[in-house]
């Protein structure tokens, strides 16, 4: 999937929300949203083909893209974002505050930014305006704070996305990777370090990238930038000697770090991103798997490097061999055209052969998420569908499920008998997020009490940066999920990256299995579920502790099928 197809889908998005904000046409906000998706979701590079190939760009779309590829931007974009400064445009991703509110207050107030707006609340003068409430004014506090503390940080797929561009872009580099936080898989990347074995002159290559909006230090070892997105990237470049020490310690985490430090220091060496000395003498330093075993202990991987027990693990030889991609046999939550995804059924069926699964499950929306427009006669007519389809691949069986959607006390969409017949049942919230802890943890639990009910989607309902994770007790919701067998979703889309990673240990603990999915929306959201890998192995998981790396029957049995 190329870069432009992102950007040029995030500049749509803009302009649909802006649009929107401006009290634009509901129907033409939707259906640049549809064209968002549809070009981020293209397998193809749009830069490099015609945007018309896309399912859903009609000419003027397309229009507005082509020049947005030409030169960064559109003209109707230029106009929009000169109507709404920049603050109120900040004011749409504090959670809870949509796009018609935040230019509300900005028309009735002169609001122009998440901070005016936190002022503003504590200075009483929302108090009387129509659908401020007490409750409303509670929220947006904590959506302002949220907004705080993410602060420059963003989500790992935007950060990988930028990673693997620069990267890319310098070829002059004789080894180059990506370090830090990004190779530990955080969920949210403040800066990338980029480390490179090559000549001095990759340094002003890297400097003359269209991505770089201003360079912040600049010498023969280290650059420091900043891109257009506003992310910093450092560049390093390392001796080839070096590689293995410069990679162990520019990975971190510090505390993970300080700990192998400390090891040192009782042995009278020294661990710095030069290499292991004793003295003057080095006694490691080309591979990371020399330093490590040089300190008697076996190779971290770097999603574990937390200092959260994986250092007395790796010395007492006892690593968990950690869930990899190639151990996923299947996905069991994506979508199709028959509700918001934007590939057809056909194309996701052999997007997913592509990938060689031994099993793959359609789960479009149930009809409680009323805007989906599903009823039970399309999602039989979808099985009957996939039942034509099977026959052309026969090394893969097709799951037909259903995403249901959780009410709030609980239910879920159809009756038993319907789910009866249903392969694969995911349940997910996808409303009334601000109910009581008591309230939403109940909902949960009822949820996975339900016998119909195989994974809970996207349990949080997080979205990083826009929506906080709602409140439940999790303790008590996952000895629900262990007692009766319903497995947790590990959503990859790195938006949501849906359980995290802390609450995954948590949940393993209580002895949930869970299932890796993609909850894609289009062909090149597959591509996601390295995310989500990523995440299982933050949490020490291995194969046993994912459902969907099982052989087909043995995740059956599981789900009572």
């Amino acid at each position: 999937m190329g870069r432009a197809n992102d950007e040029a889908a995030e500049a749509l998005h803009e302009y649909a929300d802006l649009y929107a904000m401006t009290g634009g046409d509901a129907f033409r906000v939707r259906s640049y949203q549809k064209a968002a998706k549809a070009i981020a979701g293209h397998p193809e590079d749009i830069a490099r083909g015609d945007v018309r190939q896309v399912p859903g760009v009609g000419e003027a779309i397309a229009k507005k893209v082509e020049e947005f590829l030409r030169r960064g931007s559109f003209r109707q974009l230029d106009d929009l974002r000169a109507e709404v400064p920049e603050g109120v445009r900040r004011m749409t991703r504090v959670a809870s505050l949509g796009p018609k509110k935040a230019f509300f207050l900005f028309q009735q107030l002169g609001i122009a930014s998440p901070e005016e707006l936190g002022e503003a609340i504590r200075q009483g003068r929302l108090e009387g305006l129509r659908g401020f409430g007490a409750k409303t004014e509670e929220n947006l506090l904590k959506g302002i704070e949220q907004l705080r503390s993410s602060g420059e940080r963003v989500h790992l797929g935007v950060a990988m996305s930028l990673a693997e561009r620069v990267m890319a872009s310098l070829p002059a580099a004789e080894r180059i990777a990506y370090a830090g936080s990004l190779r530990r898989m955080r969920d949210t990347i403040g800066d990338i370090d980029i480390l490179a074995v090559g000549p001095e002159s990759l340094m002003d290559d890297f400097k003359a990238q269209p991505y770089v909006a201003e360079v912040i230090a600049s010498g023969g070892r280290k650059t420091s930038v900043r891109t257009t997105q506003g992310l910093q990237v450092d560049l390093r470049v390392v001796p080839e000697a070096s590689w293995g020490a410069a990679m162990q310690y520019f990975t971190g985490s510090k505390e993970h770090n300080v700990r192998l430090r400390e090891m040192c220091v009782k042995r009278g060496w020294k661990l710095s991103e030069y290499g292991l000395f004793d003295g003057d003498t080095v006694i490691a330093a080309r591979t990371e798997e020399d330093v490590y075993t040089a300190l008697g202990m076996r190779w971290v991987p770097p999603p574990l490097r937390e200092d959260t027990g994986e250092v007395e693990a790796a010395l007492r030889g006892e690593l968990p061999g950690l869930v990899t991609l190639a151990d996923l046999r299947g996905d069991l939550h994506t979508h199709t055209d028959l509700t918001d995804g934007v590939a057809s059924l056909e194309e996701m069926v052999a997007a997913a052969a592509g990938r060689g699964y031994a099993y793959y499950a359609v789960t479009d929306h149930a009809p409680n998420l009323f805007m989906q427009r599903m009823t039970l006669d399309k999602a039989l007519e979808q099985r009957e569908e996939l039942r034509r389809l099977q026959a052309g691949y026969p090394g893969m069986r097709l799951l037909h499920g259903t995403e249901l959607n959780i009410a709030p006390d609980g239910t879920v969409d159809w009756p038993a008998e319907v789910l009866a017949g249903f392969d694969v049942c995911v349940a997910s919230v996808h409303s009334h997020f601000t109910q009581s802890r008591e309230e939403m943890t109940r909902r949960f639990v009822a949820a996975c009490e339900n016998p119909h009910v195989h994974v809970i989607g996207h349990p949080t309902t997080r979205k990083i940066g826009k929506r906080a994770p709602v409140d439940a007790d999790w303790e008590a919701v996952f000895e629900a999920a262990a007692r009766t067998g319903t497995v947790m979703e590990i959503d990859a889309y790195p938006d949501r990256a849906d359980l995290p990673a802390d609450l995954v240990r948590m949940a393993r603990h209580h002895g949930v299995k869970f299932s890796i999915d993609s909850d894609a929306h289009a062909v090149g959201h597959m591509e996601n579920l390295r995310y989500g890998v990523g995440i299982a192995q933050r949490a020490w998981l291995t194969t046993d502790d994912v459902v969907n790396t099982w052989p087909l029957d043995r995740l059956l049995d599981f789900f009572g099928r």
